[in-house]
Order: C-alpha cells, then sequence, then structure tokens
C-alpha cells in the first residue's frame, strides 16, 4: 500500500480493528439471510508526509450509492453548528447576494438552507442520489457528483466559480486528495475563501477517538499534513480554528497562494508548533494506541456481560457509523444489546451492519423501559441526554463509551 498524497510505502500499521462492514451500510430484514462482506480495517502512518489513512478497500462509488444512509438535518445540534457557522462566515468576509457559495459534500442542504435565507446563491455538490434529492426538494440547487479537478473545470466553464467552497466533514471521505486540492484550485475565484472541517487527529489519538475509523474515512488529517497538501496545489491556509465538533475538529481557511488580500493568523504557526511539540511526526506517537482502544473494548464486553446476567435490559441510542465501528470491534450483538433508536425514518426499520441489531423509532425506549441507554454518538451526548431525560423516571441510566465507559 502506498501513500495517497506522496505515494511513499506504507509500513507502519498501529491500529488494527480487525474486520468490519462499511459503516453506513445498514441492512434490509431479508438481507440478514444473505452473506455480509467485511474488510479490514486498521490505519497506517506514512514516516514521509505524516499522513495517517486506511486502505480504500471499498470504492467511494459503492460507499455514497443512492441509498445513503445519513442525512444531517435529523442532528439539531449540527443544524445549529451550521447556522453559527453561516453568521460567522458573512460577518468576516462579507458575502451577499453577489457572490457564490458552493458546499462540497452538501448532504440534504442542511447548511446551504441558511444561506438561501439571506438570498446568497448557492450550489450544492453530492454524490448520493437520495440526499441530494432531499436539498433539491428544499429549492437548493445541487449537482450529483464526486468533486475533483474534472468537477471543478466543468463548474469553470459554465461560469460557476465561487467565492467560498465549504466542505465539513468531506475531507477524511476523499481517496484521491491530490484531485480533490486540485480541484479547490481550481474552482476558487482569485480572492475566494475556503473552509474544511475535519476531526483533528491529534484529538482522536489523544482522546482515544477510535469509533471514528471506518472505511468512508481515508485519511485523518494533523493541521501540519493538511497544510502540505494545500501548498502542493497552489493554495495556503491562513487561519485556523479549533471547534468542539466530532471530539474535536478542525476549521482550516485556505486561500490562493498569491492572494495577498488575507493575512496569515499567527494560530496557523502555533498549531504546527503544538503537533511538532507532541511529535505528531514521530512513529512513537502512535505507538500505545491499539492498548487504549482494547481497553474500552474490554470494559464494554465487560459492562454488558453483567448487565445481561443482571437481568438488566440494554438500549442503545444513534445508528451512528461510530457506534457501529464500536460495536463490531467489541463483538456486541443483539442478545446484548435489545435495539438502537435514532431519529432518522430512513434508517429506522433497518438493521445495524455486522451487528444485525433492529433500529426503531424512540417510542420503544418509552415501552419497554430499558435500565442502560448506550449513547453511540457521543459527540451530541448533552443533545440526546435532554432529549431523553424522561429515562430517569424509572431508574434508567445513561451511558457514554468512549474515550472511557462512563454511567450517569
Amino acid at each position: 500500500m502506498k501513500c495517497r498524497f506522496c505515494h511513499h510505502k506504507l509500513t507502519h500499521e498501529f491500529i488494527d480493528l480487525v474486520n468490519a462492514p462499511p459503516s453506513n451500510s445498514f441492512l434490509t430484514k431479508k438481507q440478514l439471510s444473505e452473506p455480509e462482506i467485511f474488510y479490514p480495517l486498521k490505519l497506517m502512518v506514512c514516516e514521509e508526509c505524516w499522513l495517517v489513512q486506511v486502505d480504500e478497500y471499498k470504492k467511494s462509488e459503492e460507499i455514497f450509492n443512492q441509498n445513503y444512509a445519513y442525512f444531517s438535518s435529523y442532528s439539531t445540534s449540527w443544524l445549529e453548528h451550521a447556522k453559527r457557522y453561516v453568521e460567522m462566515i458573512i460577518g468576516r468576509f462579507g458575502f451577499n447576494e453577489k457572490s457564490h457559495v458552493i458546499e462540497i459534500a452538501s448532504n440534504d442542504g442542511y447548511l446551504l438552507q441558511y444561506f438561501q435565507l439571506k438570498h446568497i446563491p448557492v450550489l450544492g455538490i453530492e454524490p448520493a442520489t437520495n440526499v441530494a434529492m432531499s436539498a433539491q426538494e428544499k429549492g437548493i440547487e445541487t449537482i450529483e457528483a464526486f468533486f475533483g479537478a474534472n468537477l471543478a473545470n466543468r463548474l469553470v466553464s459554465q461560469d460557476k466559480m465561487a467565492d467560498l467552497i465549504i466542505g465539513n466533514n468531506v475531507f477524511a471521505h476523499v481517496p484521491d486528495v491530490n484531485d480533490f486540492a486540485a480541484g479547490l484550485k481550481i474552482a476558487l475565484k482569485d480572492n475566494g475563501v475556503i473552509t474544511l472541517e475535519f476531526p483533528h487527529l491529534m484529538q482522536l489519538i489523544e482522546q482515544n477517538l477510535f469509533d471514528t475509523i471506518y472505511h468512508e474515512h481515508f485519511s485523518y488529517f494533523s493541521f501540519s499534513i493538511a497544510k502540505l497538501i494545500f501548498e502542493k496545489h497552489g493554495l495556503e491556509l491562513f487561519d485556523v480554528e479549533q471547534i468542539s465538533t466530532h471530539g474535536g475538529s478542525l476549521r482550516i481557511y485556505g486561500k490562493h497562494k498569491d492572494d495577498a488580500s488575507k493575512n496569515i493568523s499567527p494560530k496557523v504557526t502555533a498549531l504546527l508548533h503544538e503537533e511538532k511539540v507532541k511529535g505528531m511526526q514521530t512513529t512513537e506517537y502512535y505507538d500505545g494506541f491499539q492498548n487504549k482502544a482494547d481497553r474500552v473494548k474490554y470494559d464494554l464486553i465487560d459492562f454488558l456481560i453483567k448487565q445481561k446476567k443482571n437481568g438488566k435490559k440494554v438500549a442503545a441510542y444513534g445508528a451512528a457509523a461510530k457506534g457501529n465501528t464500536l460495536l463490531n470491534y467489541c463483538g456486541s450483538k443483539k442478545d446484548l444489546i435489545e435495539f438502537v433508536v435514532d431519529a432518522s425514518p430512513h434508517k429506522q426499520g433497518m438493521f445495524l451492519p455486522g451487528s444485525h441489531i433492529p433500529v426503531v423509532t424512540e417510542k420503544e425506549i418509552k415501552k419497554t423501559k430499558p435500565d442502560f441507554v448506550i449513547i453511540l454518538p457521543w459527540n451530541i451526548k448533552n443533545e440526546i441526554i435532554e432529549q431523553l431525560s424522561y429515562i430517569q423516571e424509572w431508574g434508567g441510566k445513561f451511558v457514554v463509551p468512549i474515550p472511557e465507559i462512563r454511567t450517569f
């Protein structure tokens, strides 16, 4: 296997989650009786450029197909995050009705709708057919395609270059980071701005967020490698923010290298220095991560078996991709977790990949009164705890398994 950025041969593996099915490949009842494909799931770090990555066992075209299960608009906290971003970015750069905003991996229009409310022209780019259709039904122009240099050239020929290009939680999903960055360069107007948000590799390692490893995430980024990728394609990072989403993410700001209208924030140098001091460009930084993941695995299995022996009911909330990584690595099945609740009707009535735990509506919690509810999307735990606070009426407790098991 070669690095997808610098093509250096990869030899340093630092965590092996063995095998797992694609995390968003939910199953119908009929499919439970059919063979299910599992792929190796392990992380390698490139000792040349320090990009962390998985091998591309399952192609993007297969993952983001016409029945992709994730719709952004079913998380109220994520909608609030999107709304705050729109207010901030308009206030900072003065985008208006004469500007053009493009979002890559625009999903169901969860973010672009807030630009439209301010009469700012938008264009979504979303490869999943069913999700793109949802955005189009909201009146958001959406191209059903993968983003890269070819699509960017098409946009230029159609006079659809961008004053602002947004990519929230898409950078990790890109199998060809060079083609993606080249596309950003091509599609951006001379004085335009790029913002990308993605989970920060430093937080993944230090907070033991191993459940965010899955086949849809081809790469895992430090700020340093993001800077290298941008620079290779004539782009420059001029600012960075550390934000709380997904356990700790970065929002990076990019521009053309020759755009002198934007000053480089001191936060750029500060974060590069912090990553270097922590040793993120050494193999030693990544050693020990496997042991931390294994501790969570053993503790969760121990907890579930103990509750089963004591006759307690355990359910879960949030049929999230990260939850599927966790459950499959731990080997948890529906004998230990009776069901998982999810707000999205696109997941309800389906079954989790690998574990085959049924996905149901919230009514099932009120009906069965479980003793414990495991919060799988721990990144929105506050939203879920508030929503399900009524479980305390019968003595129910919440369980958050990452970065370590906590009950409250």
